[in-house]
């Protein structure tokens, strides 16, 4: 008999410490693994990055310049069975036990509500002004021009490496409630 309560109370320990992990990941800090090359020469594919979700959490906006992690997928509402599943699953991706989830993106941050990004001849305007942005790989290749109002509740973001990098120019403004956290640690 002691033996069973020794197993259950081992049992209700690892239950307790399992959800208190699940919670940090979701609602506090988060490691996460960086997936492809769209943040060089900043972030490498398989660099290990920790994300404060405390933005996310309290629905504090970025600023510009932050690296954050966002869902891509802009056209679905998110929930809070997303909030809680995306980090379990980045935490085994990390851990190397699953591939890593592809429509959670490391972007940086180049407008916010009310800014007009403009692209034109391989550079970035906000505002009328054009970005000095020292932390890009190389010139963006010139692309047909673009003009978007950030709406409301929303950011725009690029990958550091602007011509390999899937961001607000192919899926638009990023909606608040898709910006997952802000990268606080790089290892």
């Amino acid at each position: 008999m002691k033996i069973v309560k020794e197993v259950a109370d081992w049992i209700y320990s690892l239950a307790v410490a399992l959800s208190l992990a699940i919670l940090i990941n979701a609602f506090v800090f988060q490691p996460t693994r960086v997936v492809g090359s769209s943040m060089e020469p900043n972030l490498h594919n398989n660099d290990y990055v920790f994300v404060s979700k405390l933005s996310h959490t309290f629905t504090t906006p970025p600023e510009y310049g932050d690296i954050v992690i966002i869902d891509s997928r802009v056209f679905r509402d998110r929930s809070v069975k997303d909030d809680i599943s995306d980090p379990v699953l980045t935490y085994l991706s990390v851990a190397k036990l699953t591939e890593a989830d592809r429509h959670i993106w490391i972007k940086r941050v180049i407008g916010k509500p009310g800014d007009v990004i403009e692209i034109k001849d391989g550079q970035v305007y906000r505002n009328g002004s054009l970005l000095a942005e020292p932390y890009i790989k190389e010139a963006m290749q010139a692309a047909a021009p673009t003009k978007v109002v950030v709406p409301d509740n929303y950011v725009y973001v690029m990958g550091d490496n602007r011509n390999n990098s899937s961001d607000s120019r192919y899926i638009g403004p990023v909606p608040l409630s898709h910006v997952l956290g802000k990268v606080v640690l790089t290892l």
